[in-house]
């Protein structure tokens, strides 16, 4: 093993470099290895197994959910009934109201 100590700092470097080098064509490398695997597996029992092989971020589309419950006293205040219930709803609800008068009916 290299005594690190006794390396200038170029050379320092330059181990850097090529260890991270040498740690991304691994993980590469292992990364073919497991989908090669997973499809192997898959098709063993009939399935097929499409995989998005990029390594950039996944992209992650998000849908509106429609509104589900609407303040009587301000028609533009909406909730949808997931989450933490926004303040209006909390407030009529502890003034005895029950949340399903507040449904929006289409």
């Amino acid at each position: 093993m290299t005594e690190y100590s006794q390396l200038s700092e170029s050379e320092l470097q330059t181990v850097i470099n090529n260890a991270e080098t040498a740690l991304k064509e691994k993980k590469i490398k292992k990364r073919k290895e497991v989908i090669a695997q997973i499809k192997q597996l898959a098709a063993s029992i009939g399935v097929t197994v499409i995989i998005n092989d990029e390594t950039g971020a996944a992209v992650k589309t998000v849908k509106k959910v429609a509104a589900k419950y609407c303040n009587p006293n301000d028609k533009n205040q909406t909730w949808t009934g997931r989450g933490v219930s926004p303040k209006w709803m909390q407030a009529l609800v502890e003034a005895g109201h029950n949340k399903s008068e507040f449904l929006i009916t289409k």
